[in-house]
């Protein structure tokens, strides 16, 4: 009885915490197609009062640009979350075993470099005078490639849910500790491992702070940047314009309604790659995060 009462209440706040999580996005929208003179008059609005496409005309003029940076953009990802996975799960199981000699200094190194950080300009040292790797894609990749958060998040997974019987059978059997990762760990471990690569996607997939540090060939610009670098001239752009008409003429570049279609061209695949990933998220959060 306390089910039937209780589900009808569950059901609409869900559906009302939803519509919250989708208006932010609509309104992003509309205002991308809004007239950059009506966002000034009337402000944000859930309908435009006249659609005007100038805005994504102004990105389609940069289309060959947009279209490369998507490229590199996609390739820095999927390389990068897929080696992510790859460096974060085998340390983060090293560092679950209990008969591993160094787990607690590995460790605490992990969790140190938590708490500490060299600082700007020894991580850009390392990057241009030791690795060299200035104005290529690894710029862009090894940044992101560890994460000691995911490794504690991803080490308390297996600690709590791969049973040690487990293991023990497997060594009985004459698996290696090679063929016990790759047959036994990895596909036990979907939930976690869908979880922290939804994390370094939306990491690796929002980042323009690397770009802007170490690459200066344009051919090698991530969407963000470009986007980024996109807005800021428009920006110049229109202070140009200001001073130029100040007595004259009002010449007004769609700022409000760049920055707005930007954001919908950058957040596409994130949508798409989200729904997949779903129904693994919750679970390999809360089981890695907390400890049974």
């Amino acid at each position: 009885m306390l089910n039937k009462r209780t589900n009808p209440f569950i059901i609409v706040f869900l559906s009302l915490f939803s519509l919250a999580c989708v208006i932010p996005f609509w309104l992003v929208l509309t205002v991308s197609i809004s007239n950059e003179n009506d966002i000034a008059s009337y402000g944000y609005r859930f309908w435009p009062k006249k659609i005007d496409l100038v805005a994504y005309q102004y990105l389609i003029h940069d289309s060959a640009n947009i279209i490369r940076a998507y490229g590199v953009t996609i390739f820095v990802t999927v390389v990068g979350v897929v080696a992510s996975l790859f460096i974060t799960s085998a340390m983060a199981y090293t560092l679950s075993r209990i008969d591993f000699p160094f787990r607690n200094a590995l460790g605490f190194y992990v969790f140190f470099t938590m708490l500490f950080s060299g600082g700007l300009l020894p991580w850009y040292l390392v990057y241009t005078r030791f690795l060299h790797v200035q104005d290529t894609l690894l710029a862009l990749i090894l940044p992101g490639l560890l994460s000691g958060f995911n490794v504690f998040i991803m080490r308390t997974f297996f600690t709590n849910s791969i049973p040690p019987s487990l293991l023990d059978s497997a060594q009985i059997d004459g698996a290696s500790e090679y063929r016990t990762y790759f047959s036994i760990i990895l596909p036990l471990s979907l939930p976690v491992m869908a979880t922290i690569g939804l994390f370094t996607v939306v990491s690796y997939w929002n980042d323009w702070f690397t770009s802007l540090v170490f690459i200066s060939n344009e051919n090698l610009y991530s969407l963000q940047y470009l986007l980024n670098k996109t807005l800021m001239n428009a920006a110049f752009l229109q202070s140009i314009a200001d001073k130029a008409y100040s007595n004259t003429a009002n010449v007004t570049q769609p700022l409000e309604s760049i920055r707005m279609a930007m954001a919908m061209v950058a957040i596409g695949p994130l949508v798409l790659v989200f729904p997949f990933l779903q129904k693994y998220f919750v679970k390999g959060l809360t089981v890695g995060a907390v400890k049974g």
